[in-house]
């Protein structure tokens, strides 16, 4: 099996050009973890996740702290927000490279990728480098499982 087998088709984008406040909108909406961006062919050139937005609120102190146990709550800080100059930057600045798997990807291929580089979601691409799905580690673990059943 590969990868297409499990991969969700409908797939949220966005272009460099998308504001952070734009993609946190999108987060909200879709209920998604990962925003693929693509240029005008659809390719993905970069990614966007919720934690990469999560970062703009996390108080700077929290790289520094091995453990957080110790903080039960961030008092004042919870209710703050980035700052509209910040918000209205375009995700190009933010964005990470992308990972991506082709579309006659193996399963355990794909699970192993997102382990080695501590992915949640992976794009999929086809033949000709155009976003065609994302899968999870969700999705591709229940299709490895799924097929134990087989062997009986």
């Amino acid at each position: 099996m590969n990868v297409t087998t499990c991969m969700k088709r409908h797939v949220v984008s966005i272009t460099p050009g998308t504001t952070i406040h734009e993609a946190a909108a999108i987060f909200v909406k879709k209920h998604i973890g990962l925003l693929p961006v693509v240029d005008e062919d659809n390719k993905p050139i970069g990614v966007i996740g919720m934690r990469d937005l999560l970062k703009l609120e996390l108080p700077d102190f929290v790289n520094f702290v091995v453990d957080v146990d110790f903080v039960h709550d961030f008092g004042a800080v919870e209710d703050t927000r980035p700052p509209a100059k910040t918000l209205n930057k375009t995700i190009k600045s933010l964005m990470r490279p992308v990972i991506t798997v082709d579309e006659d990807c193996g399963l355990l291929r794909a699970y192993a990728l997102m382990l080695q580089q501590n992915l949640h979601d992976i794009p999929v691409v086809s033949k000709d480098g155009k976003l065609i799905g994302i899968a999870s580690r969700v999705d591709v673990g229940v299709a490895i499982l799924s097929t134990w059943a087989k062997g009986e």
